[in-house]
């Protein structure tokens, strides 16, 4: 047996020989560079004396390799030292290719990015059977494009159109559907994969390669047709200037057409030029603050299996659904069945779209339980009470529960606008309570804000992290302050939209604005989705504190029952659940629309960095791009403004409060950056 750092060899009396990679005191798989580097090294030894066979493999239990090192990202200031790095993994992945052997890689859970490359210079391909969506090129989501031969062997080896669709979009794939998409040669348990890799070795049958049809698509003449689909396709979702990493991608095919000899040192030149970008830079900030998120503070707490959940309503019912899906027993509480049956049908549709397998989706839905009477508390590891906004009901709710519970269990509220010190003055023990700000929709936004006051147990807090986490979600630790983080930062917005349509501009021109800065939607197509309702009692809520009067047209809205999608009405109309919007926009828009939309989001942003509601400048960025969808590839709004300047932002704040009132006075926040 030949041991290094990173990578085992052994080899089998059939003499067929295991390369095992298991990058040490890490979770995970990752290329760094050295990692590369040893495998060259691996490579030259075997290269020297064949082994019958070689099959990759991976040393950790769940997972293959997880892709690059993007530690080793920022590092890579110079153009020409990024290409030389990109060209030298090349190279190392080349020998691997044209290895004088067959080869086999095993597959498992997590196979990103380089271990999907990785993967793809190996004859063949087997994955352990699972469910989960694992394999996949997530490179785009970075503003990059895969940058260790993918963007030439997946095209040869699946085809345009699947390499095309894992791209651009980056989205990740189950075993199932890669070998549906010809990415895989088989899938098998944990206790087949070695013999089924041998069997490969072994017998030597064809190997994958893009059929007929993408061929034909490939060539040549027929490329720059399918690239104009593929662009129209993108600008749909990213404009050029935002996110250039797409079309970076298409212009990369539409040239070298995947071809092995040019293709390659095309992909470095096009990585490397990615890199150096704003966006990218950005968006590799923002990858770290999901990173931290996941893992800071680290906690140690037993994991829940039983979960409570009063309030089936469209929050309560979906709260529940997720923990259901994430593999919890989950009983859902509510004044009778007939208001929780829609929440259980609702769950049905989640677990079919996100489970598919009709086994999988019956054991999800088993799960899930009505409870009328609420006894499923008494056995609960975690509570969540998501009934309406109403500080009375809420207390009269959590004083039940708190007498039924186990004293261990979490007990939490996810209360979106009430001071939680509030709501635990009613409870015998009140430091045990906890806010769990889940955001709408559950199971698309990643955040939950968890919510601790004066005098709660950081004990309490810290089982609640766990909680989130274990939920697969990304939790930021607040402080209890009306409206926390994410709707604090929210309202000036959505107010500063309402008084610009006050003033006569359009909703479709508020809402272009705020779409051309890169939001995902704009501020009053938002206010119309979440509820003109919820959104008076949460501008009700923050007034005191942001020093803006909740503007007389919402109240009256509110009151004519103009509440947005829901009702068919609010600033837009609705028919058949598609927003009727205006055709005709005027030539020219003011561009204090976008100006004054924006700087009242950072100068809040600012604000509740000097309120201590987060601890950092990094919670404050995190916590408004992932609970608000705010711009990543700016990075968060107080990246965004030291970008701009912070002596800009001042001068720009002072012109904007000269011209448009006190609500634009500069934050003390600024100061702290």
């Amino acid at each position: 047996m030949d041991t290094k750092n990173f990578w085992t060899l052994t080899t089998a009396p059939n003499g067929i020989s295991t390369l095992m990679l298991n990058v040490p005191d890490s979770g995970a798989n990752t290329l760094s560079a050295s990692v590369i580097e040893e495998l060259d090294q691996q490579l030259a030894a075997l290269e020297k004396s064949l082994p019958a066979g070689l099959i990759i493999a991976s040393g950790k239990a769940d997972s293959f390799v997880a892709g690059a090192d993007i530690k080793e990202f920022p590092k890579l200031t110079n153009r020409s030292a990024a290409i030389d790095l990109i060209q030298r993994g090349h190279r190392v992945f080349a020998r691997l290719e044209a290895l004088g052997c067959p080869t086999a890689a095993i597959i498992k859970g997590a196979t990103l990015g380089g271990g999907l490359e990785l993967a793809l210079c190996c004859d063949y391909r087997i994955m352990h059977s699972s469910p989960d969506r694992s394999v996949g090129l997530p490179e785009v989501q970075l503003g990059l494009h895969p940058g260790l031969g993918g963007t030439v062997r997946l095209v040869r080896t699946a085809g345009v159109r699947v390499a095309m669709d894992l791209m651009l979009s980056g989205r990740s794939l189950s075993p199932s559907e890669c070998l549906q998409r010809g990415l895989i040669d088989s899938i098998v348990t944990a206790d087949e994969a070695h013999g089924k890799a041998e069997w490969l070795l072994q017998n030597r049958p064809r190997k994958r390669r893009a059929g007929l049809i993408d061929r034909l698509l490939n060539v040549k003449p027929l490329r720059p047709l399918l690239a104009r689909v593929l662009r129209n396709q993108v600008i749909k979702k990213a404009r050029p200037e935002h996110y250039p990493a797409p079309y970076a991608i298409i212009d990369l095919w539409q040239r070298c057409g995947a071809d092995p000899i040019s293709g390659f040192d095309a992909e470095a030149q096009s990585f490397a030029d990615l890199l150096a970008t704003e966006t990218s830079k950005n968006l590799v900030r923002v990858f770290f603050l999901q990173d931290g998120l996941k893992h800071q503070p680290k906690v140690n707490v037993k994991a829940s299996r039983r979960v409570h959940v009063v309030g089936a309503g469209v929050m309560g019912g979906d709260i529940a659904a997720w923990c259901a899906l994430r593999g919890l027993d989950v009983t859902l509480q509510d004044r009778e069945e007939k208001f929780i049956l829609p929440a259980i049908e609702r769950a049905k549709e989640l677990f079919k779209k996100r489970l598919r397998e009709p086994a999988l989706v019956a054991e999800a839905i088993s799960r899930l339980r009505a409870d009328v009477t609420g006894s499923g508390a008494a056995d609960a590891d975690a509570v969540v009470e998501a009934i309406y906004e109403n500080l009375e009901a809420k207390q009269a709710v959590l004083s039940q529960l708190e007498q039924t519970m186990k004293p261990n269990a979490l007990l939490s509220s996810n209360t979106s606008s009430i001071p939680l010190e509030e709501i635990a003055s009613a409870l015998q023990a009140p430091e045990r309570l906890v806010g769990l700000h889940f955001f709408n929709p559950v199971a698309k936004m990643p955040l939950i804000e968890v919510i601790r006051f004066t005098g709660s147990d950081n004990s309490a807090a810290m089982h609640a992290v766990g909680f989130a986490r274990q939920l697969g979600k990304l939790p930021l630790l607040c402080q209890s302050s009306p409206g926390f983080l994410v709707n604090r930062v929210l309202g000036p917005y959505l107010d500063e939209a309402m008084r610009l349509h006050n003033e006569g501009v359009m909703p479709e021109i508020i809402d272009r604005a705020a779409r051309n800065f890169g939001m995902p939607m704009g501020p009053i197509e938002l206010a119309d989705s979440v509820g003109l309702d919820i959104g008076l009692h949460v501008a009700e809520g923050l007034a005191a504190i942001t020093g803006r009067e909740v503007p007389e047209a919402l109240r009256t809205m509110v009151a004519n029952n103009h509440l947005g999608r829901k009702t068919g009405q609010g600033f837009y109309r609705y028919e058949n659940g598609k927003t009727q919007r205006q055709r005709h926009h005027p030539a020219t828009v003011d561009p204090d629309v976008e100006t004054r939309l924006v700087y009242a989001l950072l100068n809040e942003s600012a604000t509740c960095l000097s309120e201590d509601v987060v601890s950092s400048p990094d919670e404050v960025d995190a916590g408004v791009i992932f609970g608000t969808g705010f711009a990543p590839f700016r990075g968060g709004p107080l990246t965004y403004a030291k970008q701009l300047g912070l002596n800009h932002v001042r001068a720009e704040l002072k012109r904007l409060s000269s011209a448009y009132g006190d609500r634009f006075n500069a934050s003390a926040g600024w100061s702290l950056l």
